[in-house]
């Protein structure tokens, strides 16, 4: 690790009060994944110290907490803004909220492209049952609804309560002014949709009683997709149909000339920022341990040629900071890696995300 790197790590580990060694060293291994050695540790605590940005308390040996002094906290500060200025008027700083993320993903170009993909492979018929797992604000769920009719039914799950009251208020939206129409409680609106609270790792539906299931960029964020598989296995009636579309972020490239950089970003995100960050691969696996025949898995490749509809899905910024935080690249590097991005000149960048068709037996074993 870069000696300015250390130093960087240790000022922020030490933002929120004083802390001995010991303590920096578990602060830094929460951002960064591992700790620092012991010489880089006392050797940027005695270079921070020498440039009075930390001074040392009272205590014995190793057990002497230090803690940030002013000139520390304005050097952080300093590095913070130092990265924001080439970037401001480009990048957002501050992520929007998970509703308004969601919504302009599934409104952009690229939401719009794999969605196409996957309401065909799911092939909703009028009198379906349709299982949205993680449904979120309700999203999808209109269109699931027009797909299979009056005579079919939709049923949202999604475990943020505020997520379940959007959904739930939109599904009401749909049917404003229908005789005996709810959206609350759980209860059933007209065009047959349903949202419920609850755990997609313990679905709270029957054995095999929805027709068709599908995730929309949920697995990549739960604590156990083979759980989750395993759940809408159960619930799907035979000759069911799960169908998933999710990301593989270690396929994100960046054109960018230093390539340590740009594959650092895409290690950051793969390993820190997204808990099952290769999901998209390792689906027709796991689909099939939990007993699904998978007949077919379609790529979709997203391509970014402006950087603003890309900062849209990746948060370029905000991610860059937290990656040069977590130490996979020094703050110099992530400034040149964001003034570059974000300068005139050309913007490429593309992600991969699998739409896997996962199909239960047609006779239950």
């Amino acid at each position: 690790m870069r000696t300015h790197d250390a130093q960087t790590l240790v000022l922020s580990a030490l933002a929120d009060g004083p802390l001995h060694g010991y303590a920096i060293n578990a602060a830094i291994e929460k951002l960064a994944g591992d700790r620092l050695g012991a010489g880089s540790l006392y050797g940027a605590l005695a270079r921070l110290e020498a440039k009075r940005f930390v001074e040392a308390l009272e205590g014995e040996g190793r057990q002497r907490p230090f803690r940030l002094t002013g000139r520390g906290r304005q050097e952080l500060a300093l590095q913070a803004k130092s990265m924001a200025r080439v970037s401001e008027h480009v990048f957002e700083s501050i992520p929007p909220d998970d509703v308004h993320y969601l919504d302009r993903v599934a409104a952009s170009d690229t939401g719009r492209s794999y969605k196409r993909v996957v309401l065909h492979a799911l092939g909703a018929r009028p009198g379906h049952t349709v299982l949205d797992l993680g449904c979120g604000p309700g999203t999808d769920l209109g269109t699931l609804a027009d797909a299979v009719g009056p005579a079919g039914a939709v049923v949202g799950v999604d475990a943020s309560r505020e997520m379940v009251e959007r959904a739930r208020g939109r599904a009401g939206e749909r049917t404003e002014g229908a005789e005996g129409a709810e959206a609350s409680g759980g209860s059933e609106g007209a065009a047959g949709v349903r949202v419920l609270l609850g755990d997609v790792h313990r679905l709270p539906l029957a054995d095999a009683s929805v027709d068709r299931a599908r995730t929309d960029r949920v697995l990549q964020h739960v604590t156990d997709p083979a759980q989750v598989l395993a759940e809408a296995r159960r619930v799907l009636r035979p000759g069911g149909r799960l169908v998933m579309a999710e990301p593989d972020w270690d396929s994100l490239v960046v054109d960018y000339p230093d390539l340590h950089v740009a594959r650092a970003y895409t290690r950051h995100i793969t390993d820190r920022i997204v808990r099952n960050g290769v999901i998209g691969r390792e689906l027709p696996r796991l689909a099939e341990e939990a007993g699904f025949e998978v007949p077919m898995v379609v790529p979709v490749t997203s391509v970014f040629r402006d950087v603003g509809a890309a900062d849209v899905v990746l948060g370029l910024e905000r991610n860059t900071r937290r990656a040069v935080v977590a130490g996979y690249f020094g703050e110099e590097e992530g400034r040149a890696w964001l003034s570059a991005l974000g300068g005139a000149g050309r913007f490429f960048a593309a992600v991969t995300l699998y739409v896997v068709v996962a199909q239960s037996p047609a006779v239950a074993v």
